[in-house]
């Protein structure tokens, strides 16, 4: 279906370090299929994000470790001033 198409196409983007684009592609997958969990975790670019996902497939578990990851990252920014 055309979501999978557009996440695959960012998938390609992605891995030509093409970010911005694969963003794109990843939100336009989301637009087209707001239910597809797999372009919110391939986009990725928030917490908000990864919660979705699990709220889409909470067996999702790579989501889960993003998203433990993410706000741990966050919280050591913080503890450094950023």
């Amino acid at each position: 279906d055309l979501a999978t198409a557009l996440n695959n196409r960012g998938q390609i983007k992605y891995f030509r370090v093409e970010f911005a684009a694969a963003m794109e592609d990843y939100t336009a997958a989301i637009e087209c299929h707001p239910g597809f969990e797999v372009p919110y975790y391939n986009r990725g670019l928030a917490m908000k994000d990864f919660r979705k996902v699990l709220e889409l497939n909470p067996q999702f578990e790579d989501a889960a470790l993003s998203l433990k990851q993410a706000i741990l990252d966050k919280e050591e920014k913080q503890k450094r001033g950023y």
